[in-house]
């Protein structure tokens, strides 16, 4: 099913500071399938786990890829902070898995067939800006909802300044 576009220009909605981890995997080998499948199912689960409970603070995800080897999510959370929680939550799925990695790897049985990457980014308020142009909502935009551009101002300078240190005005 496709999200109809909406027409015209908007912008994210999003209110304080955008909190927007990539997390990834790269396959080194396509014959370990048994290496890098669970890999993939396990982010996929995670993410299931997460879109069950809204109130461990993921907003929104995009899954991309940027390689026939390499595949990543973009996710956009309400803070660092429950971004941390839920990573280091015991019971939860990411813990568990994390806690098998690092078991393998002291052990030495953790084989290169595939790799694991992240990079989070707090971008404080005031400091991101976004635009959809005839675009259903996509990114920090379905994370947090969209208005319109005008709102927020039509040329990137203005998004900016929007919400920047010292400028509370809606």
């Amino acid at each position: 099913m496709f999200a109809k576009p909406i027409p015209g220009r908007t912008t994210a909605a999003r209110e304080g500071d955008a909190v927007v981890l990539l997390i990834g995997m790269r396959i080194n080998h396509f014959w370990a399938v048994h290496q890098w499948f669970p890999v993939m199912l396990s982010m996929f689960r995670m993410l299931a786990e997460l879109a069950r409970d809204p109130g461990r603070g993921l907003l929104g995800r995009v899954l991309l890829t940027a390689s026939p080897r390499t595949y990543y999510v973009v996710q956009y959370w309400e803070s660092k902070e429950k971004l941390y929680a839920y990573a280091s939550e015991v019971g939860l799925l990411h813990h568990k898995v994390w806690g098998a990695v690092n078991r393998k790897e002291k052990a030495g049985k953790l084989h290169a067939h595939v790799g694991l990457w992240h990079e989070t980014y707090v971008a404080p308020e005031g400091a991101y800006e976004s635009i959809y142009f005839d675009m259903p909502e996509f990114g920090l935009g379905a994370a947090s909802g969209v208005v319109p551009v005008e709102r927020r101002g039509r040329y990137a300078k203005d998004r900016f300044a929007h919400r920047s240190v010292g400028n509370s005005a809606p």
